[in-house]
């Protein structure tokens, strides 16, 4: 069972659950068209007001997904989670994560990934980690290379987002039952 309240310290970063003081910070950097056109149509673009207030009332990610903040400087910045499998796929998770355009390009992502991934995978009793990246995503795919993330193949034209068909990269971070 996760730790309800977690809180990673990383290298010039933390990572903790969201608060309803986030507002401000989150539509900071969440209203950006750069920052969304990477992820799901769950996180719009513009953002607005409510799409933060819906998201910190835990009305956006599905139900037993483990979520994040990722604060920098004090404020957060950005998100990363992981959305455990169930039944027969219940040691595996999707991984997750987006990081205000601010900070992009200076090896943030890099480092929170590898802070949470080997956490994640300990906390929830995982065998495997995956993430999809949308095609056009260089730096994402590099963030989830540089941490041990195998990229395992392509699902061609899978995603039709703001009217353009993307293939879909998918990667695995493994480790084996001790």
């Amino acid at each position: 069972m996760p730790d309800p309240a977690p809180r990673l310290t990383g290298d010039g970063f933390v990572l903790r659950p969201w608060r309803s003081d986030d507002l401000d910070a989150l539509l900071r950097h969440a209203n950006d068209e750069a920052v969304s056109r990477g992820l799901r149509d769950r996180f719009p673009f513009p953002y607005t007001r409510a799409d933060g207030e819906a998201f910190l009332g835990g009305r956006v990610l599905a139900p037993g997904t483990l979520n994040l903040a990722i604060e920098i400087d004090g404020a957060a910045c950005g998100s990363i989670g992981a959305q455990p499998g169930t039944a027969e796929r219940g040691h595996t998770a999707e991984l997750g994560y987006w990081l205000g355009q601010a900070y992009w390009g200076q090896g943030w992502m890099t480092r929170v990934v590898g802070l949470f991934a080997p956490w994640v995978m300990d906390e929830l009793g995982l065998f495997r980690l995956q993430a999809e990246v949308l095609d056009f995503n260089e730096g994402s795919a590099r963030v989830l290379l540089g941490n041990g993330f195998t990229e395992e193949g392509t699902a061609r034209a899978a995603v039709f987002k703001r009217g353009r068909l993307h293939d879909l990269r998918r990667f695995a971070l493994i480790r084996q039952p001790t």
